[in-house]
């Protein structure tokens, strides 16, 4: 377990009624203003593998929950960790707090993206794939599937990849599609579909959003890691906009929604994800305050509640990107640089969200957030 759960925090993965009726593609030139919308979503990815009790969710500031993960275990979707039954029960025992909460597990991640691409280069396999996930939707009474392909392809952690994922990967959607509605013809429910998305330009390139996203209702972009593990320079890990310090520029919360709508994905599908931790990089040189410099450990994970934690020690100053509208934290004394998400980051992506007219925004992950600073500045801003 402990293991498993190493592997995990050190990598990121990636988390409603709207219909997959295709829907009219707005373009990136198109003006946009701020629409009143009673019904942004606030999902939330709960992590089975994480020591904490789900009961303490506060299931009022959420309109989805997903419950991470489920692997691939011979074609199928399974759980394979012994505590998932328990969490999921609790997970779903959540309704009694917010009846119109929907609760959705999700496929893959980093770690367990292995086996998509041979499962979804075939059509039987792909047949079987959607059938096992509508059952074990029906065995812990989800309201729908979410998946976290890392990545269509291209290389992640230890995945398998082709070039078919391009096609194969909206084929599979399609038949998960199908056999989700399917089942909610019989009990005049629909179930939802969802994925969490690369936000680079490579992940736009390895797949086919235009078509895909009709089979979909909803696509969560993972809007941080920019900055991650293994590269070994620090900088901003989800900026909202580039950063004027970053000469290559290149990745940005409102670059990768652009990319999404370019690709041919209506807005109002789109959920912009937010890090409810940050990025940490040791022995970093100290010009700049640590800032876009050479390190010699990687970025590696820290939750938002060991930040605060970090901070009583009076040993960081807190420092901000204007142009990126981002925060990060210089530690001269250990040469510690730490880019990080703020109340005052989410506050400004919740206006960004409303005036593209976005879906709403995704968060990984609950428990690193344990007083809910994070989560309650998100619920306020979008509602």
């Amino acid at each position: 377990m402990k293991l498993i759960k190493l592997i995990f925090l050190t990598s990121l993965f990636f988390s409603c009624n709207n219909s997959s009726v295709k829907q009219t593609t707005p373009t990136q030139e198109q003006p946009t203003q701020e629409k009143s919308n009673e019904n942004y979503k606030i999902i939330g990815y709960a992590a089975g593998y994480e020591d904490y009790d789900f009961s303490k969710i506060d299931a009022t500031k959420l309109t989805h929950i997903n419950f991470a993960f489920a692997n691939i275990v011979d074609g199928k979707a399974a759980f394979e960790l012994e505590t998932d039954a328990a969490k999921i029960a609790t997970l779903i025992s959540l309704k009694k707090q917010n009846p119109a909460l929907k609760v959705l597990y999700s496929v893959g991640g980093w770690v367990w993206s292995d086996q998509f691409s041979t499962m979804a280069a075939y059509d039987a396999s792909r047949k079987i794939f959607a059938e096992s996930c509508v059952e074990l939707l029906k065995k812990h009474n989800f309201d729908g599937v979410d998946l976290d392909w890392e990545y269509p392809g291209q290389r992640a952690e230890d995945n398998v990849f082709r070039p078919s994922d391009k096609d194969n990967f909206t084929l599979l959607l399609a038949e998960i599609r199908k056999a989700l509605d399917e089942e909610g013809e019989e009990n005049n429910t629909h179930y939802l579909l969802t994925i969490a998305t690369g936000a680079d330009q490579t992940y736009i390139n390895q797949t086919d959003l235009g078509k895909a996203h009709e089979y979909l209702d909803f696509i969560n972009i993972m809007c941080y890691d920019y900055f991650q593990g293994w590269m070994y320079q620090t900088g901003h890990h989800a900026n909202l906009y580039s950063s004027s310090h970053d000469k290559y520029q290149v990745n940005s919360g409102v670059e990768a929604v652009d990319r999404h709508i370019k690709a041919g994905v209506p807005a109002n599908k789109l959920v912009m994800g937010i890090p409810f931790y940050g990025r940490q990089w040791k022995k970093v040189s100290p010009e700049n305050n640590g800032f876009y410099q050479p390190a010699r450990e990687g970025g590696m994970i820290v939750p938002y509640w060991e930040i605060l934690e970090n901070l009583k020690t009076g040993k960081y100053k807190k420092l901000y990107d204007d142009s990126a509208k981002a925060s990060y934290l210089w530690n001269a004394s250990d040469s510690i640089f730490v880019s990080w998400e703020t109340p005052k980051d989410i506050e400004l992506k919740t206006v960004y969200i409303k005036e593209k007219g976005l879906g709403g925004a995704m968060f990984w992950e609950y428990s690193l957030d344990k007083n809910q600073e994070l989560l309650t500045t998100l619920f306020k801003g979008l509602n």
